[in-house]
């Protein structure tokens, strides 16, 4: 009798586990469209790596009501489109119902959207963008009322200007948006905002580091979606393109100073390591490509400890618990760690330059650069070059 009750009860737990996992995963976007043409279409888009695919549609009835249901695994962009021309952007995560009320022709600018943060934030952003827009659209008035004016020049001086300014609120306003979003997908959507065509909000050269962070982050954390794959392969492009992107420091330079708490709270100082062969580690838990990594200094550190060879790993953790959890999971406790919990404002970001992570320098007895981004088989060939 037990153990039938016993056997009723697995069963009765694992369809309740599997109903659960069905509703987390499952999404439901639902609305009604204002005027809407009886029989007209309405489209799903699923925004893959660098392309659109249509995974649904109806037709309206006379309400103007839909709904679409889908089952996702990780955070991801619809299009809920018209046409080409008339169309809203969704982010949505697993277990939304996101509900949204528009008019048929003003698609892009609903009247309301419920159920979805990411796509609550997107619509934030956008109308602080369109803010700036409308701004810049009426200096260009301004010089078309201007055309004929003696004062021209004058005019067209304080034009620039004023839309130097409009162009320097929305990048701060953007960078801001980044910094407060970085663990979600909204922060990607904003790397690519243009005011006009061919006018970026942010500059990939310019701001190659928020490019840069926002790739960390998310890669970090979903680094099966198709988006932050794309990210991450362009990231990688730009980064490799543009000379010194993670440190001004070039070998012979010395190691700027840090000092820092390790994880029982004692503050130690990277010149404490003087007298050793050293590789200085920029790493992170929440950091995927750096998780890989790891492997490589447990076994450089292995080999080389015994002949002189130490690990000083700086952490941009945002999180005691996440760090010291990462340092017991990859099994890097037998060296040197110290952090100040501070994410991307740790005070080491700016001392070294740092845009990402992984990012290591090898330094000599006395504290000076050998070589910068050793990775895999790199830092055992620089050790045994080293060490011989």
């Amino acid at each position: 009798m037990i153990k039938q009750m016993n056997n009723k009860l697995i069963l009765a737990l694992t369809f309740l586990l599997v109903l659960t996992a069905c509703k987390d995963n499952s999404i439901q976007i639902s609305g009604k469209l204002d005027n809407a043409r009886k029989g007209e279409y309405i489209f799903l888009d699923e925004l893959k790596a660098n392309t659109l695919q249509t995974v649904d549609s109806l037709q309206f009835p006379a309400d103007g009501k839909f709904s679409f249901r889908r089952e996702i695994k990780l955070p991801t962009f619809y299009l809920l489109k018209i046409n080409y021309n008339n169309f809203f952007m969704i982010l949505a995560d697993p277990g939304e119902k996101i509900k949204i009320t528009a008019g048929f022709s003003s698609l892009n600018h609903p009247s309301s959207v419920s159920g979805s943060k990411g796509t609550e934030k997107m619509v934030e952003y956008n109308k602080a963008l369109k803010n700036t827009i409308d701004k810049l659209s009426a200096l260009n008035e301004i010089y078309n009322q201007n055309a004929d004016n003696p004062d021209l020049p004058k005019v067209i001086q304080s034009i620039d200007s004023m839309s130097l300014k409009y162009l320097n609120e929305i990048n701060a306003y953007t960078k801001k948006y980044i910094n407060d979003n970085l663990t979600s997908l909204v922060s990607l959507v904003a790397l690519y905002q243009q005011v006009a065509p061919q006018v970026s909000v942010l500059n990939p050269d310019k701001d190659i580091s928020y490019f840069v962070k926002v790739d960390s982050a998310l890669f970090g954390l979903y680094p099966d979606s198709d988006p932050v794959k794309a990210l991450h392969e362009r990231v990688q492009i730009l980064v490799s393109s543009i000379e010194g992107q993670n440190s001004i420091l070039k070998p012979g330079d010395e190691a700027p100073e840090i000092v820092l708490p390790s994880p029982n709270g004692e503050i130690v100082k990277l010149s404490s390591t003087r007298g050793k062969i050293v590789l200085l580690d920029f790493w992170a838990s929440w950091c995927n490509p750096c998780r890989l990594e790891n492997p490589n200094l447990v076994k450089a550190y292995d080999i080389y400890r015994s002949k002189g060879f130490q690990i000083f790993q700086v952490s941009l953790d945002k999180t005691k618990e996440d760090w010291l959890k990462g340092i017991e999971n990859d099994k890097l406790g037998r060296w040197v760690h110290v952090s100040d919990i501070k994410y991307w404002n740790s005070a080491v970001v700016p001392l070294y330059k740092i845009n990402t992570i992984p990012f290591n320098l090898l330094l000599d007895k006395d504290g000076k650069i050998i070589a910068t981004n050793l990775r895999g088989s790199k830092l055992l060939t620089e050790l045994e070059a080293i060490f011989q």
